[in-house]
């Protein structure tokens, strides 16, 4: 699996630089550096504290997701690293950033992909293979063409696992899949050798060598494979040049080169027992004893299978004991050694029994049967397989138990498999019921009643938009929507004239409501956890609300009912107590006064002056 996250380090100086973005940055750094170190589970918290930091920058972000996704991813939690990668993916297409949307896209379509959604990853992949190429980021490209050939891989081993079939007895779904593996993984394999990137050839090399397996395709298998354990070699990567081997050894003994693979069995138990891998190690046990038994060298298969039985009882491996003690039964049967070859028999029907192995059992009382024949004992002494054996843990065990930690081991795991659980598989089944099943009680009951009387009032008050923005009235509504019951032709008649009556009435007490844009970072971003909203200053729902309604009201109906507020009037000096008596009786008075007075003749007097003027003369 190839997982791209964005680095925080890279972001220090653009985040420290926003308003509260210094403590969300540090947090975010620390948890980079536990994920790094192996400890995810700490390094999840401290990205977790990053986010409830909060931060408006965008780049970092959008980092925290893709760590915080990734490290999910590492610890299991499948569901919550899809969430993480889906806020990843949002953020990217928020900021228009089509680099990061191409890597988001890649780590959700891998993290779906182990969730057996096999149709929304290849989506997802092929959405980062196209944004890489019209970037014409040549790596990004190969990551998306290595992410495809996996799903594609997993899908078809997905499908394989119903039914036993040897590679190449595979159904025609199945080999579709493989061949659309294949073809995605030699298109990374050549793009890789013209960047000159060795470590990507090797792991293409090594997942084609196991697809062309199950393809039943050996000898291609052998070539890929041989030229993945030279790459391996060259940068001196044991754990892959052991893996190298194994498959190298299962591809031979498909083809009858039994000596080919006894010799790359070797190989891989030494490259084991260098690595301490004790699985590793029992599982190049079993498959030496199982190689030399087909060379019918029994003593030195005995040895190895006498090895793996040590190894699996370290390791508690029930089903590995029980497969060894089988194993052993054979190769003491083939030497010669009846009593050994009868008591591994028993070991072998004991362990079958425990695990619910209805077929292991069969296979060993008949082995047993056969060697108290051998032996002279009575075929009494065989036991007698019971009545109530337990079932299988699963229909696939009926035929055969699985021994995870031995066979499954001799292919490369690429990709852990999803984890399905219990409660999810039962969520499952109870979404799937209809409403059929399920009964009303008399709280239901009443509360439809309640709704189907106060519908028609409900509906009055309501205004409904056709196509040209004009309100349509209730008749009109109830036209367009289903109804199961309706009215007679009278009823009809008497709403049609009240509705002509009072539609005029009721359409003018309606408010015509005009959409409201808003930015594409408003609409995708506010839900994102850990973003502050830099833009809005409403904390609330209902602000928004109430925001909304002074919009709506404010320009047209909300101002015309305003009135404008009088002007105070300005303050006179303060008098004392007897000054404004009488000043106020003044005012009072002042008209009655004024009534009494008698006007002196002014133009007399000036007349009379000039001619006094004279005489003086």
């Amino acid at each position: 699996m190839t997982t791209v996250s964005a680095s925080a380090e890279n972001l220090s100086t653009d985040a420290q630089s926003c308003d509260g973005g210094s403590m969300c940055l540090e947090l975010a750094l620390e948890g980079e550096r536990l994920c790094k170190a192996g400890d995810c589970r700490a390094g999840v918290a401290f990205f977790q504290a990053a986010i409830q930091a909060g931060t408006d920058d965008l780049r970092t972000l959008s980092a925290i997701y893709s760590q915080l996704g990734n490290a999910y991813f590492y610890l299991g939690d499948y569901n919550k690293a899809m969430q993480y990668h889906k806020h990843d993916l949002t953020l990217a297409r928020t900021m228009n950033d089509k680099l990061g949307e191409a890597k988001a896209s890649g780590n959700l379509g891998n993290t779906l992909k182990v969730m057996g959604k096999f149709n929304e990853a290849i989506q997802c992949c092929k959405r980062h293979l196209e944004i890489s190429r019209s970037l014409g980021d040549r790596l990004s490209e190969g990551r998306a063409l290595y992410n495809l050939g996996n799903v594609y891989h997993a899908q078809g081993k997905q499908l394989g696992r119903v039914g036993q079939n040897d590679p190449g007895q595979f159904p025609q779904e199945v080999r579709d899949c493989l061949m659309q593996a294949v073809a995605y993984y030699e298109e990374n394999l050549e793009l890789m050798r013209s960047l000159g990137d060795r470590q990507a050839m090797g792991r293409a090399c090594g997942n084609l060598g196991n697809t062309c397996y199950l393809l039943g395709d050996f000898a291609r298998a052998i070539r890929y494979h041989t030229e993945r354990l030279r790459i391996a070699q060259e940068v001196g990567d044991r754990a892959a040049e052991r893996r190298a081997n194994s498959n190298l050894g299962n591809s031979h003994i498909f083809l009858g080169q039994f000596e080919n693979a006894a010799e790359h069995y070797k190989r891989t138990l030494a490259l084991a027992e260098e690595l301490g891998d004790a699985a590793v190690e029992a599982q190049a046990c079993y498959s030496l004893g199982n190689t030399y038994t087909l060379l019918r060298e029994y003593r030195t298969a005995e040895e190895y299978h006498a090895r793996h039985l040590s190894a699996a009882r370290k390791l508690q491996d029930r089903v590995g004991e029980g497969r060894a003690c089988w194993s052993l039964g054979n190769a003491h049967a083939a030497l010669g050694n009846h009593e050994k070859a009868l008591y591994y028999a028993k070991e072998h029907y004991n362990i079958s029994k425990e695990l619910g192995d209805v077929l292991g059992m069969a296979t060993a009382q008949m082995n047993i049967g056969d060697l108290c024949k051998v032996l002279g004992l009575p075929v009494d002494a065989a036991p007698a397989q019971p009545q109530d054996a337990p079932a299988p843990r699963t229909p696939f065990n009926a035929l055969r138990v699985r021994r995870q930690s031995m066979e499954q081991l001799s292919l490369i795991q690429i990709t852990p498999d999803a984890k399905k659980k219990e409660g999810e598989e039962k969520q499952e089944r109870e979404m799937v019921r209809g409403e059929s099943e399920e009964t009303e009680g008399p709280a239901e009951m009443f509360m439809e009643l309640v709704a189907r009387c106060q519908s028609a009032r409900m509906d009055e008050q309501r205004a409904s938009l056709d196509k040209e923005n004009r309100p349509r009235s209730k008749l009109q509504r109830a036209a367009s929507g289903p109804n199961k019951n309706p009215p007679p032709d009278s009823m009809l008649e008497m709403l049609n004239m009240i509705s002509d009556l009072q539609s005029e009435r009721i359409d003018s007490q309606r408010a015509e409501l005009r959409p409201v844009k808003k930015s594409p970072k408003e609409t995708k971003a506010t839900s994102l956890p850990g973003l502050r909203p830099t833009q809005t200053t409403s904390t609330r729902p209902e602000d928004d609300f109430l925001d909304m309604i002074a919009r709506v009201q404010g320009s047209t109906r909300l101002d015309d009912q305003r009135s404008e507020l009088p002007r105070p009037k300005p303050e006179e000096p303060k008098q004392p107590a007897d000054e404004d008596f009488f000043t106020n009786l003044m005012r009072a008075q002042a008209g009655r006064m004024e009534d009494q007075r008698a006007s002196i003749p002014l133009k007399e007097s000036s007349q009379n002056k000039p001619s006094n003027s004279k005489n003086g003369k």
